[in-house]
């Protein structure tokens, strides 16, 4: 339900399958990244203190990207830092995708409705370094673990 594409000890993303249920507090994120991703679930008359949030410098030197897949179907290539194709995953409705390190690029399969979370403010062009993908049928597309 939660799975971890890495590689060569590289973190590129984390996966959580709309399948993931679990009681609780569960954060899926090392503390050392920048964006921070956990699920929850609390039954009904769970009390979350009010609360603001301190200021709190952090640095951020690259942009990590959380996508949630509101409705449809995407097709997500993994790239390592070289811009080599890695491999491919199939996101539906009710997944997750935090997009840590590497290169990625989409494809859209069925009408895709998602929502981007990411660090701000997004600086354009200078924001990211555009390459040439796969085309579709060179994709190696790996099951997405649901249990």
């Amino acid at each position: 339900m939660v799975e971890k594409i890495i590689y060569q000890n590289q973190l590129l993303a984390l996966i959580v399958s709309n399948q993931f249920n679990k009681p609780g507090i569960h954060f899926f994120t090392p503390s050392e990244l920048s964006q921070q991703m956990a699920y929850m679930r609390h039954p009904i008359g769970k009390i979350i203190q009010p609360h603001v949030h301190n200021p709190v410098p952090r640095e951020v030197k690259y942009t990590q990207e959380v996508l949630f897949i509101k409705k449809g179907m995407l097709r997500v290539d993994f790239y390592n830092d070289q811009q080599q194709y890695l491999e491919s995953r199939i996101l539906e409705s009710g997944d997750v995708i935090l997009l840590v390190t590497g290169g990625h690029g989409f494809e859209v399969l069925e009408e895709v409705e998602m929502i981007e979370v990411k660090q701000g403010p997004y600086v354009g062009e200078h924001d990211k370094t555009r390459f040439i993908g796969i085309a579709a049928e060179q994709a190696k597309i790996v099951e997405l673990n649901k249990v």
